[in-house]
């Protein structure tokens, strides 16, 4: 459904160098830079950050979440830690195991150095 998902940042190297770091626990190659943006690509979807074309100051979107797939809770909790190590804050409730109508979840919450929420999910066995 998705082709990509593009956020803001007010420091587009301190969030290369995050997202790097964050997404490398995700088996996700550094990031190619393009001007004023940074790109993710993957086979299932590119991820890119961007200093606002309109030259206003990035803002988290209020409600807004970002989800990324982990394999496992270990590489859920990788990434959780890669972000704390790398500037992130953590959120929500600490990584762990969440029931509700879809399932059991692996959850682990982030907000990114501009204060976007974030998270890595795995989908634990039925």
């Amino acid at each position: 459904m998705f082709s990509h998902v593009m956020i803001g940042t007010n420091d587009l190297d301190k969030a290369k160098a995050f997202y790097d770091a964050l997404l490398g626990t995700l088996g996700v190659r550094p990031a190619r830079v393009d001007g004023h943006r940074i790109f993710y690509i993957t086979k299932t979807g590119i991820f890119s950050v961007t200093k606002p074309i309109n030259g206003q100051p990035a803002t988290p979107a209020n409600g807004g979440t970002i989800g990324f797939a982990a394999e496992s809770p270990e590489q859920a909790d990788a990434w959780h830690a890669a972000g704390i190590a790398n500037g992130g804050t953590t959120c929500e409730n600490p990584p762990g195991i969440r029931e509700g109508s879809t399932g059991k979840l692996y959850l682990a919450y982030l907000r990114d150095l501009d204060g976007n929420k974030i998270c890595a999910m795995h989908r634990m066995p039925a």
